[in-house]
């Protein structure tokens, strides 16, 4: 093969059918959701179908038709930009797009409710509990590459497919339930948990990374070896080179995916005050405190207990009552 340049890295492209088949499938899908949310007259954010379109799809493109899918059958490291972009990038950029949010709200209602039901279903509530899938995620990546899954995959045409989407559906398993607006997680999965999580889970992401690039054996050494151009850098530091690239780019997808959590959060707990707003103040304007008729004498029996003249919020135990305290106690 020609020597790769950065020229040909970004010109040199390949149709991959099966990939293609799905990228189209999954858009046309999201855009006949998107039309019909708009048609029933509610809004869906153009900045989240660019997100799917782009930064998923586009991922999902990128991996397995650019220069990437040329030349991962000679060098090493294509073949791990293309694994950690399947399995990392293209779940991040689909998940910000809310395509189960997206369903529901498109769908009949027998048919949203069917699939909400699914959603929550034993099978995917163990497979998307958030242990599990960083578990399935790491697992995946380790078993890619430190079996003979890899180096059989590059051999076998539809092997090399198949594991296009086991890396794609390891990643969204974890990433589409964390930042859908959908109940798909257990109920203390809150926000600073799934912040937590996402933490760890970035952590964990960069041990593939870290073992790949220190690994004393070649990871399908006998095919590299073989494959070697003459123009390539040393098996080896190819096989170093990958792995850096994998630790790097999984770093970096990290710190968004936190910001979208932490911004997922803020946004919440804006809706939860407004929301008690808006009950406080209807709360407040049914509150008419009860007065006498007439000047009561404290020293008669007729007199009101003083807990009877007194607004609600200052004899009530409640956290709405002591909200209230606090907001006149501060003026």
């Amino acid at each position: 093969m020609a020597e790769l340049t950065v020229g040909r890295l970004l010109t040199s492209w390949q149709p991959d059918v099966p990939a293609l088949l799905l990228v189209m499938v999954l858009g046309g899908l999201y855009g006949w959701g998107v039309l019909r949310v708009r048609a029933k007259g509610e809004p869906w954010s153009p900045v989240r179908t660019a997100a799917f379109t782009a930064l998923g799809l586009g991922a999902l493109v990128v991996a397995t038709m650019s220069a990437l899918a040329v030349y991962d059958h000679v060098l090493f490291w294509p073949a791990a930009v293309q694994n950690i972009l399947l399995d990392l990038v293209a779940p991040l950029g689909l998940a910000l797009g809310d395509p189960l949010r997206l369903a529901v709200r498109a769908l009949p209602e027998p048919a949203a409710a069917r699939l909400r039901r699914t959603m929550t279903g034993r099978v995917l509530r163990l497979l998307t509990f958030p242990l599990v899938s960083t578990a399935l995620v790491l697992t995946t990546e380790l078993t890619v590459y430190f079996t003979p899954y890899f180096g059989t995959a590059l051999r076998v045409g539809w092997l090399h497919e198949l594991m296009y989407l086991h890396l794609l559906a390891a990643g969204c398993l974890f990433v589409v339930p964390v930042l859908t607006r959908e109940e798909t997680l257990p109920a203390w999965c809150t926000h600073p948990v799934r912040a937590g999580l996402v933490f760890l889970d970035g952590v964990i992401d960069a041990i593939p990374g870290v073992v790949v690039m220190t690994h004393g054996t070649l990871i399908a050494g006998a095919w590299y070896l073989h494959h070697h151009p003459s123009w390539s850098p040393d098996v080896r530091q190819d096989q170093q080179l990958g792995g850096g690239a994998m630790l790097s780019i999984a770093e970096l997808v990290a710190l968004p995916f936190l910001l979208m959590i932490l911004f997922q959060w803020a946004r919440a707990e804006r809706v939860q005050t407004a929301a008690l707003d808006r009950h406080l103040d209807r709360q407040q304007a049914a509150a008419v405190p009860a007065a006498p008729a007439a000047p009561a004498d404290p020293t008669t029996p007729s007199a009101l207990p003083a807990e009877q003249v007194r607004p609600w919020w200052e004899t009530e135990n409640n956290e709405v009552a002591a909200r209230i305290r606090r907001q006149h106690g501060e003026r």
